[in-house]
């Protein structure tokens, strides 16, 4: 950040010395370590300058005052940052605890000693009787002239929505890569989505491609790069997802500053250099969320040949549930992303990130149970984002999200704080994620920062998350008796020593 730099002192030293000590004046010539007084190279808490002191004798200290400092609202903009809201205390996700256990075995045991098949299933999931399928001479046919959702089996925690653009080409580049190492060496089947703003050609040509859920949102960025590469997909990619909220920013779309719009962006996204991108709103030709949703469902699944599920993301407000109905009335919906209040790290408004939003646990249980009165809690999967291992319980959070009723979790920050060792907390500290200047090189089109960031090491550390997640999931399924299916929705498992909560998710209260 250049909030501290090298500089030369004038120290005076009064000594008194000798039997009759008479005082002198002594004045000597130090170098030493100042920081910087000009407003445009404030500290930011990063903590970079403690890593790179010989001595240990820096250190940035957390000013509690921090909202009330004049510069960051000059010229009546409000203050935009990255990273999540600054709010340090537990989740709801975190206080609740996994308490049916069965007494059978010893359940430390059993996570190394069963055979484990922890997936879960992206796609719309019609019932038995709706399929078009027959028995005959005991085979099943299956009537082609009927559609069949597509369905893909998936590892039941993805990697959310990061943008090139929003993350550095090396970061970007150690994600998938350990996304492609777990998949085909660990047979992990975990996939990432690629946020809004297209993917390298490279990329969208390879075989690498059904790793990956491609993003649109209304920006549309890099769209047209992803329709000229699909004459030449080797693979279809694992699902489409289009953006119509963020958890972080809810109603307020999605913006890249103009210092991460570099060379590479803007070739990618098909616009010029060193602007800021916006998305803009829904176009007018689309009367509401509902109509929008349906023709952008029905225009990507006829895209890839209704080959690929198709799927809306919306941030967890209290009208979640009025776009869970009308998908639920909808054949091509393959399910519904909700981004609870703690998701994204992208630059927003701290009015938007503090005081904006769902929490996702309360807002994800409403539209299970909405589902449920239905009678297609089994058909239309609901994937649940926002603050996932917020606190570093990732496999937890996402235990508790599936009983609660979600088919998968998605996390995002997570993953840069465990896999790129990000500097960032939620006490304000750091947050530069929007800025273009992460000092990690993690968030960043800087050749001089992102070089810091070794995509080799990202990719290790992104496998060795997904494998320790992998047996802590394990260790929480095994005693509740479900290895080889999902506890989707038992919520009988959960309980929470806090009475309201309890009574808000509609399961046992214990203390």
């Amino acid at each position: 950040m250049k909030a501290i730099e090298p500089a030369v002192s004038l120290q005076r030293l009064v000594r008194s010395e000798g039997s009759v000590p008479v005082p002198s004046l002594v004045r000597s010539i130090t170098h030493i370590v100042k920081q910087v007084t000009d407003i445009e190279r404030y500290c930011t808490g990063c903590g970079t300058c403690t890593l790179v002191c010989p001595t240990a004798a820096i250190m940035p200290e957390y000013n509690p005052f921090n909202k009330f400092l004049f510069y960051k609202n000059r010229g009546g903009e409000p203050y935009r940052r990255g990273g999540r809201r600054n709010d340090p205390s537990a989740s709801t996700l975190d206080k609740l605890k996994f308490t049916r256990i069965s007494m059978l075995t010893d359940p430390a045991l059993d996570a190394g000693r069963h055979e484990f098949y922890i997936r879960t299933l992206l796609g719309r999931i019609p019932p038995a009787d709706k399929l078009p399928v027959k028995a005959a001479d005991g085979r099943l046919i299956v009537d082609k002239g009927e559609f069949i959702p597509p369905v893909h089996e998936i590892y039941p925690i993805m990697i959310g929505s990061m943008s090139v653009g929003a993350l550095s080409p090396p970061m970007w580049e150690g994600l998938a890569m350990g996304v492609a190492y777990l998949n085909e060496v660990e047979g992990l089947p975990v996939v990432m989505c690629s946020g809004e703003g297209g993917m390298p050609q490279r990329l969208l040509k390879s075989r690498f491609l059904k790793y990956f859920i491609l993003q649109i949102a209304s920006g549309y960025f890099g769209w047209d790069e992803i329709i000229h590469a699909l004459p030449h997909m080797k693979e279809d990619p694992c699902a489409i997802e289009i953006k119509y909220g963020q958890g972080a920013k809810p109603g307020d779309g999605g913006l890249l500053m103009s210092y991460k719009v570099l060379k590479l962006i803007a070739e990618i996204r098909g616009v010029p250099k060193f602007v800021d991108l916006a998305s803009p709103p829904t176009h007018q030709t689309k009367y509401s969320i509902e109509e929008s949703v349906a023709k952008m469902i029905q225009s990507m699944s006829m895209a890839w040949g209704f080959r690929v599920p198709v799927y809306p993301k919306i941030s967890g407000t209290k009208t979640a549930q009025a776009v869970l109905n009308n998908l639920a009335r909808n054949p091509y919906a393959a399910g519904l992303y909700i981004d609870g209040e703690d998701g994204g790290t992208g630059a927003a408004y701290n009015v938007s990130m503090d005081k904006m939003g769902h929490p996702i646990a309360s807002n994800l249980r409403d539209c299970y149970l909405d589902l449920v009165k239905q009678g297609k809690q089994n058909e239309l999967p609901l994937i649940a984002a926002g603050g996932v291992g917020k606190t570093g319980n990732l496999a937890a959070n996402t235990a508790a999200l599936i009983m609660l009723g979600a088919s998968a979790a998605a996390m995002g920050k997570y993953i840069m704080q465990s896999a790129a060792e990000c500097f960032g907390d939620e006490y304000n500290r750091c947050s530069l994620c929007n800025t273009g200047r992460c000092p990690r090189g993690i968030t960043t089109q800087d050749p001089k920062l992102y070089r810091r960031l070794d995509p080799d090491k990202v990719a290790e550390r992104v496998v060795e998350v997904f494998k320790s997640a992998d047996i802590e999931l394990r260790k929480i399924f095994a005693p509740m008796g479900r290895s080889t299916q999902l506890p989707i929705g038992m919520s009988d498992g959960l309980s929470v020593g806090d009475k309201e909560i309890a009574e808000r998710l509609k399961i046992d209260y214990a203390c």
